[in-house]
């Protein structure tokens, strides 16, 4: 069973988004922490298909929290619901481990189909939210020619293609797997070649390269 870990402090906004969760989700087992603290605990106790964390929760930083839950792999794919959509927030979450970026105040349909589009492949992201990113790490690095973009993409094998554009829809190596029909083992191998090929370290920096190799399409975001 698909199990999700709400994290939210104010009740009004835990019954909208359990409503959101549960809309885009049937059948998905949900739970509930108020604080830092709660949503350790919790997590310490079993593993979560997904995460929704606020930011400004009572005991602290949602963003610290999944700087944690990246790195201890408790939870497949992590979404920040917020209130905040200034950059220093969004850049912050993405860098962390966020997968996705979601504005809880924005209509209920819409935040369903972000949802649902996990299962698509494409990351969670409110409008606006995905050419902000790809503004931001284009100012980041370096300008590339389209002919160091196309000899980019040639070093690249069709298995590392592959991977590298589902890694870039926010899927994890796990779920790239079993896609593929190989062992975890096997895609995070393909996972760090691509990398090294790309010159690149993060999701975030994958996800704005297959754009510019026009592996993936973030015009609909």
């Amino acid at each position: 069973m698909k199990t999700a870990l709400l994290i939210e402090d104010h009740e009004d906004t835990q019954i909208w988004m359990r409503s959101v969760i549960a809309s885009a989700f049937p059948n998905i087992e949900i739970h509930l922490a108020e604080t830092l603290e709660q949503a350790r605990t919790t997590l310490r106790k079993m593993p979560f298909t997904i995460a929704l964390v606020d930011i400004n929760l009572p005991d602290g930083s949602g963003i610290d929290l999944v700087s944690e839950i990246a790195a201890n792999g408790r939870v497949g794919y992590i979404v920040m619901s917020t209130i905040f959509d200034d950059d220093d927030s969004l850049f912050r979450a993405i860098q962390a481990g966020a997968h996705g970026y979601l504005l809880k105040d924005q209509p209920h349909s819409l935040l369903i189909d972000k949802l649902k589009g996990i299962e698509r492949g494409d990351p969670p992201l409110s409008p606006g939210i995905a050419r902000r990113l790809l503004s931001y790490y284009r100012q980041q690095s370096q300008p590339r020619t389209n002919t160091s973009l196309a000899k980019t993409s040639s070093e690249l094998s069709k298995r590392e293609e592959e991977v590298i554009t589902l890694i870039a829809k926010g899927i994890t190596t796990k779920e790239v797997a079993r896609m593929l029909s190989i062992t975890t083992n096997t895609a995070s191998g393909y996972v760090k070649s691509a990398y090294r090929k790309l010159d690149i370290s993060s999701r975030a920096e994958a996800s704005l390269r297959a754009v510019e190799l026009g592996l993936v399409d973030c015009s609909s975001n």
